[in-house]
């Protein structure tokens, strides 16, 4: 099987995880006779150093055109102190979302029964969990207008969503929870924002053609304490844009590192993955990030590329680099290997891997 991946390094340690994931899917594509042929584009703040902008029209071109898109982080703290640059690395991220479409952000939180001990939530409570976050990805606050006085004394950032963005979303998960445990748990602030009544309004719409599936709603403060001292109570989570952001992030609590968790951001016409973690500036050249997220997002993509046995073998494999430590300083502090390293195992467990194992 052929197929074209835009490849978007983008900032700090982006670079380094996605060269690390795309030596992984080279040796995929030599053991199953695939070829992947990559398309390496700018995004982010080298984009503007390169070309002034963030996110350019060859870019987004590039994008459209391929199978599918694999990036590695955006940032730069360069650009964080002054807000009133005309240009912010972010911004190529979230045009890019917006212009191809990019509405469902799917994040799996898997807890590695190896890396119980790194997170600081007692084992008891994390042990087997296994859920998806469902963030919707092109509206809310993030897309919505904000502006701040000239006088530097009142902002405001505007919240909006409808129907139709919602019910795209959610319809996807529910086809997903039909496949799982039949439930959805819907995180909102109903008590006081207008969007959120909105959400569950939907959803209890859709819900009638989806009788099969349970909705549990929780309120975003509720959610955030029961993810911490219940987390197993969750199969699938459906959320707003930012309060998806947020929910993921602390999510990596439960699994031991932000570098372990991958997604993948399901759009119109194709599907980008990345890591969640962030673009991590004081790693970036240092050969200490861990690329278990990108590889692992490269796992999803091949999945959804009907390739299960090669995506199945990338879980395996990752597994055993984490039980046998073979782990970045993030979850291997006294004995850690570099970001090479842990693609140099992997590698070589996909050369050595026998056919029957797979």
């Amino acid at each position: 099987m052929e197929k074209n991946i835009a490849v978007l390094s983008g900032d700090g340690i982006g670079p380094e995880v996605i060269n690390q994931s795309l030596r992984v899917l080279d040796a995929i594509g030599k053991k199953y006779d695939h070829k992947f042929i990559y398309h390496k584009c700018l995004i982010g703040g080298i984009s503007i150093e390169k070309t002034g902008i963030p996110l350019t029209k060859e870019t987004l071109d590039t994008c459209l055109g391929c199978d599918s898109i694999l990036l590695g982080a955006i940032g730069d703290p360069k650009y964080d102190n002054n807000q009133n640059l005309k240009n912010r690395p972010e911004q190529g991220l979230l045009k890019l979302r917006k212009k191809l479409g990019l509405y469902c952000n799917i994040r799996p939180i898997k807890v590695y029964k190896s890396l119980l001990y790194k997170s600081p939530i007692k084992k008891s409570y994390i042990k087997d969990v296994d859920f998806l976050i469902y963030r919707e990805l092109t509206n809310g606050i993030y897309f919505g207008k904000k502006r701040i006085s000239k006088s530097r004394k009142r902002a405001y950032d505007i919240c909006s969503y409808n129907k139709k963005d919602i019910s795209r979303l959610a319809i996807y998960a529910f086809k997903a929870a039909l496949k799982r445990k039949k439930k959805i748990t819907l995180v909102d602030k109903a008590n006081v924002l207008a969007t959120s009544k909105l959400w569950r309004e939907t959803l209890k719409e859709i819900n009638i053609k989806y009788k099969e599936v349970q909705i549990d709603y929780l309120f975003i403060d509720n959610a955030s304490m029961q993810m911490i001292i219940n987390p197993k109570q969750f199969d699938i989570l459906l959320t707003e844009n930012m309060f998806g952001d947020i929910l993921s992030d602390e999510a990596s609590a439960i699994v031991g590192s932000l570098g372990l968790i991958p997604s993948s951001s399901i759009g119109e016409k194709t599907t980008l993955y990345e890591p969640i973690h962030g673009s991590y500036p004081k790693a970036a050249g240092k050969n200490i990030a861990n690329p278990l997220g990108a590889i692992l997002s490269v796992s999803m993509m091949l999945k959804d590329f009907g390739m299960k046995k090669e995506s199945l073998l990338i879980n395996k494999i990752v597994k055993n680099s984490l039980k046998n430590g073979i782990s970045t300083k993030d979850i291997n502090s006294k004995n850690p290997s570099t970001t090479k390293e842990v693609g140099d195992f992997l590698i070589n467990s996909i050369n050595l891997k026998k056919e029957s194992e797979d």
